[in-house]
């Protein structure tokens, strides 16, 4: 069982305060709620947060059925095309988009409950090849084939990327900055009149300040707030 002390529910609040200090106006924070239970979700919820990211898609349809519904439901995890279903009524954002085939699921999926779902298209650049996501060649090649336009239930908001784990904060800083240069080029050629291609979500509870700097505007933040996984 998870059993917690008021002070570490008093800590989850304080810990969201001290991290809003140092967002600046105009970024948006995903508390990273993943395998943190809905008590804890409460307590980031009643300091005033609204935006919540999940990474397996039962524990986001068990946590949407408990907890109050305006809640913005971010899916962040490796989503696969079986597990669409479930979500598609209700999530606000699906993460890490990393293939054609998984949008053209999400589009058919969406179709079906009348909904136009927001994606962010995921950009690999980290050294890890245990990350998913397209390379930024291929990145360049998924925007220019077009193929997206054709999905009517579809409306791709942004990318995000993440950065290496390492201590090499200058490798960190150049692997964000060319998330950056990917995004505004992908902007300016396809979305020069679509003001709804404006996330790019980069930096976790150990880089996002760096990732501010190199433009992020949705940072996803877990340990920082709510402590280690369970």
């Amino acid at each position: 069982m998870y059993s917690h002390s008021s002070k570490m529910q008093n800590s989850i609040v304080e810990n969201i305060r001290s991290i809003r200090a140092t967002i600046p106006t105009g970024v948006e924070l995903l508390c990273v709620s993943k395998f943190h239970p809905a008590t804890d979700i409460m307590q980031a919820y009643q300091a005033g947060e609204r935006l919540f990211g999940e990474s397996r898609v039962q524990e986001l349809v068990q946590k949407h059925a408990q907890l109050p519904h305006d809640i913005q439901w971010h899916f962040i995890g490796h989503l696969q095309t079986n597990k669409i279903r479930p979500i598609v009524p209700f999530v606000s954002l699906i993460h890490g988009i990393d293939s054609f085939h998984l949008l053209e699921s999400i589009d058919k999926e969406a179709a079906k409950v009348n909904r136009k779902i927001r994606v962010l298209i995921e950009v690999h650049v980290a050294q890890e090849t245990t990350k998913f996501g397209f390379s930024p060649n291929e990145l360049i090649h998924f925007f220019a084939t077009e193929k997206w336009q054709d999905l009517p239930n579809i409306e791709i908001c942004g990318l995000m990327g993440m950065a290496s784990f390492t201590d090499n904060l200058t490798q960190i800083q150049s692997e964000f900055h060319q998330i950056k240069t990917l995004f505004d080029e992908i902007r300016s050629k396809y979305f020069v009149s679509n003001d709804n291609f404006n996330i790019l979500s980069m930096g976790m509870s150990d880089d996002y300040k760096i990732a501010i700097t190199e433009g992020s505007n949705l940072v996803r933040i877990g340990t920082n707030i709510f402590g280690k996984r369970n």
